[in-house]
């Protein structure tokens, strides 16, 4: 596998044109989008929660370090992870950078709500803590990284819990601390068209890429658009449709051979015919 260097992607974030980035919450999946064309890959904290049957807020640093360094041990596809609050105060946060990126990111993501976070952020109830806060957090979190390409992405919730002007100004400071890219979540067209206008500096948004085309994407400026919703909402339903029928005694309407082809395709998508080889000089020679 041909890695993707932190150096590289840095690069290509300061280009022109955005990087669409998926939610990728397992290595099969980022491989495949890594065969469809996507330059990165997004693992979520919301995601990884709701896979577990838990809040992102009740994860664990182990948890989320696991799930990284289990999608980059197969998989090439740059990885930008939700690092969330940080797991705590600045010295906290020191840790999470350090042991993301040991375990494989490119980019960590990191907001200004309070430590710990609160289960009801889900239920868009978010407390926030003052911006000179999160500047120091900020601060440490860059001098936390042994890579300086390793990229750092400051998210503010100030335009759903302050104002859209704070939320432009908490973005400027976080970047004058060292963020190399700032994510805000704007509320309709306006404020969406309008941020990569205030900031003078690579924009992500968490979004959905069924909202606009890549091209008008890069015509309203955002260096990165990642959506972290629609492909695990996407599967959930599908599954839950599938299992549902077969509950109720019914088909799922599927064709078995179908699915029997596509299990089988599992294989070359995973990466199994490189094992196949040494298994092929070792201990099943002649197959």
């Amino acid at each position: 596998m041909t890695r993707i260097d932190r150096a590289s992607f840095r690069r290509r974030l300061e280009g022109k044109d955005p990087i669409i980035v998926p939610y990728t919450p397992d290595a099969l999946t980022a491989r495949l989008c890594t065969r469809l064309g996507f330059e990165a890959g997004y693992l979520g904290g919301g995601g990884l929660g709701y896979s577990l049957a838990v809040s992102e807020a009740l994860l664990t640093l182990t948890e989320l370090a696991s799930a990284v360094a289990a999608v980059r041990r197969r998989s090439t596809l740059p990885l930008i992870v939700d690092g969330g609050v940080g797991f705590g105060d600045a010295v906290h946060l020191a840790r999470t950078v350090a042991e993301l990126e040991t375990a494989g990111a490119h980019a960590i993501e990191i907001e200004d709500q309070v430590a710990p976070k609160r289960v009801s952020h889900h239920r868009h109830i978010e407390h926030l803590i003052p911006a000179e806060e999160m500047v120091k957090k900020v601060r440490f979190a860059v001098q936390a990284r042994e890579d300086p390409d390793l990229l750092i992405i400051a998210r503010t919730g100030a335009i759903q819990n302050e104002s859209f002007d704070d939320a432009i100004e908490r973005c400027r400071a976080y970047r004058d601390a060292g963020a190399d890219a700032v994510m805000l979540l704007p509320e309709g067209s306006e404020q969406r068209a309008l941020i990569p206008e205030k900031l003078d500096c690579p924009v992500a948004t968490l979004t959905s890429l069924d909202l606009h085309t890549p091209d008008e994407w890069a015509d309203m400026g955002y260096a990165l658009v990642i959506d972290p919703v629609t492909g695990q909402t996407a599967a959930w339903a599908a599954v839950t449709e599938v299992y549902q029928r077969h509950a109720e005694g019914r088909s799922s309407g599927r064709n078995p051979a179908d699915a029997f082809r596509i299990w089988e395709e599992f294989q070359e998508m995973a990466g199994l015919e490189e094992l196949y080889a040494i298994e092929r000089e070792t201990t099943e020679p002649g197959t």
